[in-house]
């Protein structure tokens, strides 16, 4: 089985052919690396680890790493392709509780996903189960502020809802005790990739994303427009980019904010 990359799924073999999917590949590894602090040595969860190339980062210096996902394919993919003594890949079903007892691990991750979280309740109150008392839950999710008009819905027709710092941590305090919401940034010749793909797309994706539109209507509409572009034309890297992601800075208070990083404590 070969597992395709998306832009909501990377696949770590396949060398990103424009330099809008190295960015985005180089952040997704600089939330796993910041995250390196919080799993060494300790149990961990990875909530939705997608092709499992970023519970294997964390293998290397966490005691055990349970990883999960309610994509199958992507889980087999896991399977095959990251083989370690202290990783396991699972698959599970979005709306069931998780196969873990109460308080079985120390730090539980979960980056990118969230925005495509329908039952909010579930999610949360499941991870805050699976925690122990004081450990700590790692979430990572697209910054609204910087990627839409206000009251604009998701240009990303995977995404369900898209969060700010105010909304994410008023969520998280409904489960966890101690929320800190951090902003990722970097260096301005990179992060304005990004900035310039997301003031393309929520232009390009009016009035679809208007409030007033149903979500189903939304989606419908996206994927039309998906389709009569057909595949979107990123600039093709010419030669090797100059950055890694070390270009990237997690921290407060950080802007230009391409994404939320909270740090909940149970």
């Amino acid at each position: 089985m070969k597992l395709e990359s998306t832009g909501e799924r990377v696949i770590v073999e396949d060398r990103p052919t424009s330099i809008e999917d190295y960015v985005i590949y180089m952040g997704h590894i600089a939330t796993y690396r910041f995250a390196e602090r919080f799993a060494h040595g300790r149990r961990v969860l990875d909530h939705g680890c997608g092709s499992g190339y970023g519970a294997a980062l964390l293998a290397e210096t966490a005691r055990d790493v349970q990883a999960v996902d309610v994509d199958e394919d992507a889980i087999d993919h896991a399977r095959q392709r990251f083989q370690r003594g202290n990783l396991t890949f699972a698959h599970i079903q979005p709306t069931a509780p998780l196969p873990y007892p109460d308080r079985a691990f120390d730090t539980v991750v979960s980056f990118q996903v969230f925005e495509h979280v329908r039952s909010v309740a579930h999610y949360l109150s499941e991870t805050r189960r699976v925690l122990e008392p004081g450990g700590t839950l790692l979430l990572a999710t697209p910054d609204r502020s910087m990627r839409l008009f206000p009251l604009q819905k998701p240009w990303n027709r995977w995404h369900i809802r898209e969060y700010s710092a105010r909304m994410l941590a008023e969520v998280l305090s409904r489960f966890f005790c101690q929320v800190e919401i951090l902003n990722m940034s970097g260096r301005r010749d990179v992060i304005d990739i990004e900035l310039r793909r997301f003031r393309k797309f929520k232009w390009l994706t009016l009035p679809a994303t208007l409030p007033i539109v149903p979500d189903p209507l939304r989606v419908w509409l996206l994927n039309m427009q998906h389709r009569l572009r057909g595949a979107t034309r990123r600039p093709r890297m010419r030669h090797n980019p100059d950055f890694d992601e070390s270009a990237f800075v997690i921290g407060p208070g950080l802007q230009p904010s391409l994404n939320l990083v909270a740090i909940a404590r149970a």
